[in-house]
């Protein structure tokens, strides 16, 4: 990932008081619908649109009153995506990955919630009532886990908006890893990324 060193978690946590945290969070449920009675949709996977234009992971930085980084996660989540986060809970299990950049003393740590699809669609009903909607969080998008016929519709042409940071390609990982698209199939998107 450009311009960032991925730590491990010990590592980050030992980088000392002159670092700070930001977390975020993929959140993806199993979904069984069918568009246009023909493409399976396997998996529903949220985005945010953010204030700034780009697409990214709903999370935000880690207060000195959070007692840990999934506090903090899970404090950043109820202000961006409301009440129906409360259903669930981001935890350590949870973790994926950290990484700091090469800029400002931050360093970034991702973790993908598994939830279920009711779960999923009360996010997407409430977000629009949560403190930060309208200000941090402009809406919620799915990222659409499908190729149409035509070889650019669906998730490619999803890849071309602009994402902030490293965060498409920690989607194209995460899907990878998670095993919610084939493995040739996340390695063609990341190709076609640096053409």
């Amino acid at each position: 990932m450009a311009n960032t060193s991925r730590l491990e978690l010990a590592e980050a946590l030992e980088l000392g008081p002159g670092w700070r945290h930001i977390c975020y969070a993929l959140l993806y449920a199993p979904d069984p619908g069918v568009l246009f009675g023909r493409i399976p949709l396997r998996y529903a996977v949220l985005m945010q649109m953010r204030f700034d234009g780009r697409l990214g992971f709903p999370g935000g930085f880690v207060d000195a009153q959070d007692s840990s980084l999934e506090d903090g996660l899970n404090r950043k989540l109820l202000e961006q995506l409301g009440e129906a986060v409360s259903a669930f809970r981001v935890e350590r299990a949870d973790y994926r990955s950290s990484h700091a950049g090469s800029g400002p003393c931050v360093v970034a740590h991702f973790y993908a919630k598994r939830l279920t699809l009711e779960q999923l669609v009360a996010v997407e009903a409430g977000a629009p009532c949560a403190k930060d909607h309208g200000l941090e969080v402009l809406g919620l998008v799915r990222v659409p886990l499908y190729t149409l016929r035509d070889g650019m519709g669906g998730l490619p042409a999803f890849l071309e908006n602009s994402f902030i940071g490293v965060a498409r390609e920690q989607l194209l990982e995460i899907l990878q890893d998670l095993g919610l698209l084939e493995s040739d199939c996340v390695s063609s998107l990341k190709n076609s990324a640096h053409r």
